[in-house]
């Protein structure tokens, strides 16, 4: 199928969705922008449950920019009072008396203006200029993000912002073919109730005749999302490989834990990238399944970040021989506290009913 027609067809896709199962909440009964930029301000760091009724009170209070603008800042806070970084609250009014002073109490029109507001990012922008005004402009968040890495089967990483802007611009390509409002809202209830971050309902989904992930059995092991904070923290993507009850453990032979049992791990950025390098090593060919949770582990200089993967052996590959182990068997090996702990994030997630080889 020719790209511009995957990327119209997913417009429609989406858009038809949402408009059948998009969720009723109260902002999107309007298309004020003054009333979409409070609820979008709210939602940062906040479940949709606990700012419906924050958001219902404050537009009772301050129906409009100018009541906002000219409120008293403690009322402001006490209204905000139990939603927590406050400093959005301050954003807020900051932002309200700039449309004053310097729109005449109208609201910006366009992205450009509306990214300049104290408090704006590029989503916040993105969702009013879209929802309020019909400017399809995509909007780029934790949702999106894992949509578009799993229907083009993306390995880049969304922790770095070069992915970001490469996904912005084609959540951008996409939306020029649908109601822009519609298109980023169903955007974001896909991601929020079936796209979801564990066990994606890809059976019930309705990209999954476009998705590349679904399509591959990767789905469960995207998106990429590695944090790199600073040099004395070492991200690891760390992979628990079974097959038939055994789990693939190696031992140590230099370095922190030396002569000590644990996990294979790499300093790598994808998965595709980990089961190279395994072959490399071992000489089995393996496949990532999911992403189960990541762990971490401080020791007195550094500290591992471990984002955990399970693993199977590729069709053909035999998984008797060294390195396999039975859990009684672990038992007795030494396991340093760090593997322990990813173990235990594993069987966790095996009880928990979280982890599933392919996507429902």
């Amino acid at each position: 199928m020719a790209a511009e027609k995957i990327l119209q067809e997913m417009a429609e896709l989406v858009t038809a969705w949402y408009r059948q199962n998009g969720r009723d909440l109260p902002w999107r009964r309007t298309r004020n922008p003054y009333d979409i930029w409070i609820s979008e301000i709210m939602l940062q760091q906040t479940q949709v449950d606990t700012v419906k009724p924050y958001y219902e009170r404050f537009i009772r209070t301050f129906p409009t920019v100018s009541d906002l603008a000219a409120a008293d800042q403690t009322t402001v806070y006490k209204l905000w009072e139990g939603l927590g970084y406050y400093r959005r609250a301050s954003h807020l009014q900051e932002a309200a008396r700039t449309v004053m002073t310097e729109y005449q109490g109208v609201f910006p029109h366009t992205y450009e203006e509306l990214i300049g507001l104290k408090g704006i990012g590029m989503y916040t922008a993105s969702a009013i200029a879209s929802i309020a005004y019909g400017i399809p402009k995509g909007v780029v968040d934790g949702n999106t993000l894992r949509i578009i890495a799993r229907v083009f089967n993306r390995e880049d990483n969304i922790a770095l912002q070069k992915t970001k802007n490469e996904f912005g611009k084609i959540m951008d390509a996409i939306i020029a073919y649908a109601d822009p409002s519609a298109f980023n809202q169903g955007m974001m209830d896909l991601g929020a109730m079936v796209c979801t971050p564990l066990r994606p309902g890809c059976g019930r989904c309705p990209l999954n005749s476009l998705c590349k992930g679904y399509k591959m059995h990767t789905a469960g092991r995207l998106p990429v999302n590695i944090k790199k904070v600073n040099k004395s923290v070492i991200e690891y993507m760390t992979v628990v490989l079974q097959n038939d009850g055994r789990y693939f453990m190696i031992q140590n032979e230099e370095g922190l834990l030396e002569n000590l049992y644990g996990f294979v791990q790499y300093e790598c950025d994808t998965p595709s990238e980990f089961e190279q390098l395994f072959f490399e090593q071992f000489g089995l060919r393996i496949r990532l399944t999911d992403y189960i949770r990541d762990v971490k582990h401080v020791f007195t200089h550094r500290e591992w970040r471990m984002h955990i993967y399970g693993a199977e052996l590729e069709k053909g590959e035999t998984g008797t021989g060294a390195h396999f182990y039975l859990p009684e068997e672990i038992e007795q090996l030494p396991v340093p506290t760090a593997h322990l702990k990813v173990l235990k994030a594993c069987l966790k997630a095996e009880n928990d009913g979280q982890r599933r080889r392919f996507c429902e």
